[in-house]
This record gives C-alpha cells, structure tokens and sequence, in this order.
C-alpha cells in the first residue's frame, strides 16, 4: 500500500471541512527539507524486522513529497545491533529502530514497554499503553535517557525457543546456555538457565558451535530464516515468555524537537502503520512457515506443565526482586499488574475461550 500526501490530505481536509472546522494547509513550499539516519537493532536480512524501518522511511517520504527523508541501516552498518539507544542518546544519529529489552541492564524498566513473560498480548499492550497509563509511565523512563519513543513495530505471540535436548521437567533447564534477550533471561536464570544476549545474525553461528545449547528469535518466519532447525532439533510451545514484542523507533530529542509539528505527525503514523504492517506480516508468515519446519523434520513439542508453572513462580520472584531495588519499575509494576490481571480475566471469559472453542469444534 502506498499512502502518500496527496491521498491522506484530502481524506484529512474533508474530515475536518465535515466536522465543521477550516481544513488544514497543504505542506508549504517552504517546509524544509531534513535528512535523517536511522540505525536498525536488526539485520537486513530478516526482511520483516528490518523491514519495519523501510516502511517508515518509505512512508515519510511519500507523505512530504520526499522533504523528510530517514535512510536505514541495518545491525552493524552504522553501530552494533544492541548499541542503538546509546547512539540515539549520544546524537550519533537521529533515530533507531530497535526493542527495549536490549537495554534492561541500564534501566530495568524498559522491559514494560517490550515484552515480560506471562504478560500482555498485542491487544492488551496497546490497552495499557493507549487508555491504560502505560505511555505516561514510559514516557518518563524515556525521557531520563533523552529520547522519544514511538511504538514501531510488533512481532506478536512468539515461540518458547529451539533446543537440542528434550525438556521433561525443570531440572532439565539447569545449566543450558541459552540465547534469549530482555527480561526472559533472569527469569529462567532462576531455572539454572545461562543466558546469553546474542544479536540476531550472530545466533546460528553460536548455536552451530555450541556455545550454546538452546536459543530463542522471535517465530518460525524468521527462525527458517536464520535456519535454527538445522542445529536444533526440539522446538517448544507455548512462548508464555514473549506473548507480544514491541518494537520501537527512538528519537533523539533534539532531532525530535527541531521537526515541524506535520513531520512530527507524519512520523507518528508512519510508525503506527509500521506496527499493524509487521503484526500482520509475521500472523501470515509464521503461519505457513511452521508447516514447513515441520515437513521438513522439526520436532514441534509441547512444553511440560511442570515447566510452564515453575517459569511462573520464577517471573513473580524476579519482579519482586526488581521492584525492591528500583522505585520507578515498583511503580509500574503495581500500574501493569493491575492492568495485566483486568485484561486477563476478560480475554479468558471473551477472546481466548471462543478462539479455543472454534478450534475443538473444526471438523476432522
């Protein structure tokens, strides 16, 4: 879909003319011309992840006749892959498109606003962070690193992880090297899990060698990508770590602050658009991609109840500790939990309950 200015400002024009207000100006010829670059956490070759990047560059063009432009570079061709906050930070470059779990070791709060384990879905976080008061709380963790932050991206509901042993019960856990980011890793640490931060493109390699033994992406779209299956045999289900992952483009505040206020709206739904496009693309992508790792000899296994209840135990441990030591994570910690607890109660009795009743009922 191309959405450029001169179909979104009429739309806008003819709204605001039927909501009885003058619409709005065109963009002036004198609207200046920014160039802006924008380093990615995420290799090229993952086109969906990637990708995300491409579509904001592409639609911010396109909605300023080519006056705002962001060129993206992938993981490494500007700063390593988990470096970009710290780049936007600095004003190395203007923005970055990257996931805040990367970067719970400078602030443990960022995790609300990517992905905690037995957390939010997609839905649920846009609830939070829209009508909840998720975008005022993160906003403020934000803003003590000098950036602002669009949400840009969703990976939805992902996958527990590739190992090459079976899991039968906890123990089988203890001692693993595994690659999973953000706040997962501490949490199976408490199963005895050894985890290790890895960027996207150096996983294969690492599993291959053995430095470690399991690892998690993100879903069989991109996993077949990276070719997980051809080095580990167990892939698990259900991924109660990651039931979401936002993406985010963040933006220097200086580079923020000196856009007009239409770039500034222009971005804003280009990342917005990056968010439904992505979620949509993995939702069909993954689909099909599971069934083939699976012809081709992926084991697709269920993880143990045993498993799941003890990675629960392990969340709540670890949020407490967090909260203990961190004021600004214990006050939006209470604020999620509450949230976290309204949403899934509803979600059990509406969506979820009908979404497994149409399952069981399809016929044989």
């Amino acid at each position: 879909m191309t959405v450029s200015r001169r179909k979104f400002l009429p739309a806008a024009a003819a709204a605001t003319v039927a909501a009885g207000t003058l619409a709005a100006p065109a963009l002036a010829q004198s609207d200046p011309v920014i160039k802006w670059r924008l380093a990615s956490s995420f290799p090229k070759s993952l086109d969906t992840l990637f990708g995300a990047s491409q579509t904001i560059a592409r639609i911010t063009g396109e909605m300023t006749d080519g006056k705002f432009e962001i060129r993206a570079f992938g993981a490494g061709e500007l700063v390593p892959g988990l470096q970009v906050l710290d780049a936007v930070a600095n004003n190395t470059v203007e923005c970055g498109h990257t996931y805040t779990g990367y970067y719970i070791g400078k602030n443990p709060s960022f995790i609300f606003d990517g992905s905690l384990p037995f957390g939010l879905t997609p839905r649920m976080q846009n609830a939070w962070m829209m009508f909840g008061d998720g975008r005022k709380l993160m906003d403020e963790v934000y803003d003590s690193f000098g950036v602002v932050a669009l949400p840009a991206g969703q990976t939805g509901g992902q996958m527990f992880g590739w190992f090459r042993k079976e899991l039968k019960t906890p123990k089988d856990l203890d001692g693993l090297k595994m690659r999973t980011a953000g706040f997962g890793g501490k949490v199976m640490g408490k199963l005895g899990v050894v985890p290790q931060q890895i960027a996207g493109g150096d996983i294969y390699p690492s599993l291959e060698r053995g430095t470690i033994d399991a690892c998690e992406w993100v879903g069989p779209y991109d996993d077949e990508k990276l070719g997980f299956n051809k080095v580990a045999k167990y892939y698990y289900t259900p991924g109660v770590m990651e039931l979401e992952a936002v993406n985010q483009l963040m933006i220097g505040k200086a580079a923020w602050a000196s856009l007009p206020a239409r770039y500034q709206a222009v971005l804003r739904y280009a990342c917005n658009y990056s968010m439904t496009e992505m979620l949509a693309a993995y939702d069909a992508k993954n689909a099909e991609a599971i069934a083939r790792l699976v012809a081709a000899g992926t084991q697709l296994t269920v993880l143990p109840d045993e498993i799941i209840k003890a990675l629960r135990v392990a969340l709540e441990q670890v949020l407490d500790e967090e909260a203990a030591a961190n004021e600004q994570f214990k006050k939006i910690l209470a604020n999620w939990r509450a949230f976290r607890a309204n949403q899934h109660r509803w979600f059990s009795i509406a969506d979820t309950r009908a979404e497994n009743s149409v399952y069981r009922s399809a016929p044989a």
